[in-house]
């Protein structure tokens, strides 16, 4: 099992820090796996959506205010909490796009669910914050003994554990 969080300011422009973050740590874990690249292009997605949201909607553009995020690699799937200190999102008024109605909202929601296998969102947490949970279920084939190598880990183990 692997576990590590990134916190950082709600700021678009750090976006691509997050994609690096993310996508290193999972590719120093899983970059052997033959489905890999199908994988990262999907998680590219999910967590420019999940970040993006986040920074427009729940913190309204207000970049002193920090997002966290906590990844975690388990055997048979791989877990993303996006944590905020926003105004929740309230998903009994959420309202699936209707693509003849040209709507210019709502599709977030139906991204997320579409790429990841499960999505819960819980508003008012103790602190005030609100978490997105996604996870993505590897398939029956997938062992982590199965990779060619074992992993590669982007920075020495630290002197200090």
């Amino acid at each position: 099992m692997m576990q590590t969080e990134l916190h950082i300011p709600s700021d678009l422009k750090f976006l691509p820090i997050i994609e690096d973050w993310l996508l290193g740590m999972l590719r120093a874990e899983l970059g052997e796996w033959g489905e890999w690249p199908k994988w990262e292009s999907r998680l590219r997605l999910v967590i420019v959506e999940a970040y993006s949201n986040v920074v427009r909607h729940a913190h309204r553009n207000q970049p002193h205010l920090t997002v966290v995020l906590k990844l975690a690699l388990e055997s048979e799937f791989l877990s993303l909490e996006v944590w905020d200190q926003g105004q929740g999102f309230d998903l009994k008024t959420y309202l699936p796009p209707v693509p003849e109605r040209r709507q210019e909202g709502g599709y977030g929601w139906l991204i997320l669910n579409r790429l990841m296998d499960k999505v819960e969102y819980q508003t008012e947490l103790p602190g005030g914050n609100n978490c997105l949970k996604l996870q993505a279920n590897f398939p029956n084939n997938y062992s982590m003994s199965s990779l060619s190598s074992p992993p590669v880990h982007p920075y020495p183990p630290s002197p200090w554990n």
